[in-house]
């Protein structure tokens, strides 16, 4: 089945039980478990954040120089990282 039709059949389905609360609540609950379990590599905590920032800091800083485009300051840059 492909995501479209999936979705289809999913909604078919919650339309049976949507005028029982109990049941929607379940339905929910479920879903948002299953949500957490898909990790997303972009996720961080604050701590985490401030952490690797943190470690940025204590690394090399660069500029762009005046008039410079992104190409030449890559270039110029590439050396170094």
């Amino acid at each position: 089945m492909t995501a479209l039709q999936l979705n289809a059949e999913l909604f078919r389905a919650m339309g049976k039980i949507a005028d029982d609360e109990t049941l929607m609540k379940k339905v929910l609950n479920y879903v948002k478990r299953l949500a957490a379990k898909k990790e997303d590599p972009t996720l961080m905590t604050k701590e985490e954040f401030f952490r690797r920032v943190d470690e940025a800091k204590k690394g090399p800083t660069y500029r762009m120089l005046p008039n410079e485009d992104l190409t030449t300051f890559l270039s110029r840059i590439g050396n170094d990282v």
